[in-house]
């Protein structure tokens, strides 16, 4: 079953494989599996919900664990998925987390189970995830300022997220990565001080440029921060050159980060340009959402829903199949360069980022 978000189209049924790998039309195959485990969230960023007014998808609409497991058992068999992440909303919402990951680490031995999480709670589950078999975690640092935090997340949760990175260090999850988005008059100048603070904790640093998946659809080109921008602010206070090791499929472009007049290599430092500098030709993930629906693009206006076949009996073979059907009509690109953008020929999806899972 296809679910349109936004306008109906005509979509390519021609081609699709019937075995094999996740591939597409493009020559592309998605080997990263992104699950959602739910829509809800503990933080409301300005960047992705509004401060209210959210409609939560009821429990018995999101995938059990059971679901979970079936989902990416078949990716692992069928298509060869090399790595599972768990995200949200915020995973850590789930009550059954550590038993969702003990499930699949035990049906997947071996295979890598990581999580995005805004890190609220982490501190007292993480001893928990990693002896069920996580193995590393993305947490959300935007800022080290507690005022700042309150206002992009619009809850005072700093401590607490700083918590929850220390106590996954503590867990053994290494490294462990975190993830900030500039905002401009916020927390932009913050960027060398971040940096910073990553290198000193020993912890991989990405920025992130803000994507137009808010729920208030508010997001603007020129509000944007962009990767060039970010790269301006830390060349202030670090030199920094091109990595040159193969990216294969990561979203960030990484750089090694150098005191200013050179010297040794501090540590490295991503940038993820979704917008300005994007990577759709080697994109190499599938996206399922909360509620068992197949995402091929984070800016899709087009599901496939997985959930009905898994709840109607339908056997792994079938279920393999609509999600090959799925990913086959994956686009070239999202279509935000810089023309679509200026425009107005880029629509938004409808659903914001803790709807789709990241």
């Amino acid at each position: 079953m296809s679910v349109f978000l936004g306008s109906p189209q005509v979509l390519p049924t021609r081609g699709v494989p019937t075995q094999g790998p996740l591939t597409d039309r493009f020559g592309r195959t998605a080997t990263d599996l992104r699950i959602s485990l739910t829509d809800k969230c503990n933080l409301r960023c300005t960047y992705c919900m509004p401060a209210e007014g959210m409609q939560w998808l009821p429990r018995e609409s999101l995938l059990s664990a059971s679901e979970v497991v079936r989902l990416a058992a078949i990716a692992v068999r069928e298509f060869g998925v090399r790595e599972i992440r768990l995200t949200g909303g915020e995973p850590l919402i789930r009550p059954d987390l550590e038993e969702l990951v003990g499930a699949l680490h035990e049906r997947l031995p071996g295979l890598p189970i990581s999580m995005t999480s805004n890190g609220i709670g982490l501190a007292a589950r993480a001893q928990g995830l990693v002896d069920a078999g996580m193995t590393r975690v993305n947490v959300s640092l935007d800022t080290l300022c507690a005022e700042t935090y309150r206002t992009l997340a619009r809850r005072g949760k700093l401590t607490e997220a700083l918590a929850g990175v220390a106590g996954a260090q503590q867990a053994g999850m290494s490294p462990v990565k975190l993830n900030a988005v500039l905002m401009r008059g916020i927390n932009d100048h913050e960027a060398p001080e971040l940096l910073r603070w990553a290198l000193e904790n020993s912890c991989d640093l990405r920025f992130i440029e803000q994507m137009p998946l808010d729920a208030d659809h508010g997001w603007t080109r020129t509000d944007m921060v962009t990767a060039a921008e970010i790269r301006e602010r830390l060349a202030t206070q670090f030199d920094l050159s091109e990595d040159t090791a193969p990216r294969a499929g990561a979203p960030a472009e990484k750089y090694l980060v150098r005191a200013l007049g050179g010297g040794p290599v501090l540590g490295t430092v991503g940038i993820i340009a979704s917008v300005t500098e994007p990577f759709c030709e080697d994109c190499t993930r599938t996206r399922i959402t909360a509620e068992g629906h197949v995402r091929s693009c984070l800016f899709s206006h087009h599901e496939t829903d997985l959930m009905h076949l898994l709840r109607e009996g339908a056997s792994d073979d079938a279920v393999a199949q609509r999600w090959r059907e799925a990913m086959w009509v994956k686009p070239r690109a999202h279509g935000m360069d810089h023309t679509g953008l200026d425009s107005g020929d880029y629509v938004q999806p409808d659903r914001s980022m803790s709807a789709i899972g990241g």
